[in-house]
């Protein structure tokens, strides 16, 4: 039996300048949304939530892929990606990561992309209208600053108090036109710098 959705919402944006100045290639970014009955939801306090993420996680993890694929024109098109829950107002935050915070649901995205870096995401409470914040970085790797890119989105009737916002995003990119370097230079610089103040 797989949770409860009320209904998915998708959002696309696409940038084509930034600061002025236009892009050699403009960057798409997709959240998929999907909006749960909270299983746990006016249940008092659930000391087990695991019966719930081993039966329903991973169908749901595969259903938000699927979409973020269709939406973007394929998972190899994907460079960055992140996650997110917003639960509503009578479920707790472990609620939410209880949902994207399992390799049940993530590992079908890290898995449609190849991906080697973690899932960068936010989790939290809100009620209906709330912004969401979808946290990316590089699949590949997390020194890519470059890619440290958010896509903000909201629901005007999600979450309800008794429901889960779960998020999937993706972007063909980072951010347009990136000049602070990466982690991997500060590593050098800073070492340098070391060398020469002894």
């Amino acid at each position: 039996m797989a949770f409860e959705i009320r209904k998915i919402v998708t959002t696309i944006e696409e940038t084509f300048i930034e600061g002025g100045k236009a892009a050699d290639k403009p960057v798409t970014m997709v959240g998929v949304a999907a909006i749960i009955t909270n299983p746990w939801a006016g249940r008092g306090f659930v000391e087990d939530l695991s019966p719930e993420i081993r039966d329903h996680c991973s169908e749901l993890g595969a259903l938000i892929v699927d979409y973020i694929g269709r939406y973007i024109g394929g998972h190899d098109q994907i460079e960055a990606y992140g996650k997110a829950a917003v639960v509503g107002a009578e479920g707790e935050i472990e609620h939410a990561s209880a949902v994207i915070h399992t390799l049940r649901f993530g590992n079908h995205y890290r898995n449609a992309v190849n991906a080697k870096s973690y899932l960068s995401f936010t989790n939290k409470r809100g009620g209906p209208g709330t912004s969401i914040q979808i946290p990316m970085m590089h699949k590949d790797d997390e020194g890519f600053r470059s890619h440290y890119i958010t896509l903000e989105m909201s629901i005007e009737d999600a979450p309800r108090a008794n429901e889960i916002v779960v998020c999937l995003g993706a972007a063909t990119g980072g951010r347009l036109h990136p000049r602070i370097g990466n982690r991997y230079q500060d590593l050098k610089d800073l070492e340098a710098e070391a060398q020469l103040a002894k």
